[in-house]
């Protein structure tokens, strides 16, 4: 089978442009959301180019486990993955909090930190592979 990184990337891109919209109409549950699956979209491109396959949703395990013989990851980048990996579920799920709709949990900074992030990591996997 043929490499797909390409295609990952497209696809991470096109959550970060959702991300983007989804702020620009305050929907900031779901802004950070699409932006945590650019970054785990992001990696898992990486993996395919270097001729492996990412598994899983914890975008810090998947930096974590790149090899790091080949690969330096940051402090700075591994602490937004734990950021961005904090939204994965809660973002979309009212029973993650004790009371009300995931929606009334997030707001602008927070959309705007996890749109940075994950710009931040779609940049540190584009530098390995281009």
């Amino acid at each position: 089978m043929g490499k797909r990184f390409k295609d990952w990337l497209a696809q991470a891109e096109s959550d970060l442009e959702h991300a983007k919209k989804s702020l620009g109409m305050r929907d900031y549950n779901w802004s950070c959301f699409a932006s945590q699956q650019c970054a785990e979209k992001s990696l898992k491109a990486l993996y395919d180019f270097l001729g492996g396959e990412g598994w899983g949703h914890v975008v810090v395990k998947l930096l974590k486990e790149l090899p790091q013989d080949k690969i330096k990851i940051d402090r700075g980048l591994l602490n937004k993955a734990v950021y961005l990996d904090k939204l994965y579920i809660l973002t979309r799920y009212p029973n993650g909090f004790a009371a009300g709709a995931s929606a009334d949990y997030y707001t602008e900074k927070e959309a705007q930190e996890a749109i940075r992030y994950a710009e931040d990591i779609l940049s540190f996997v584009k530098a390995q592979i281009y």
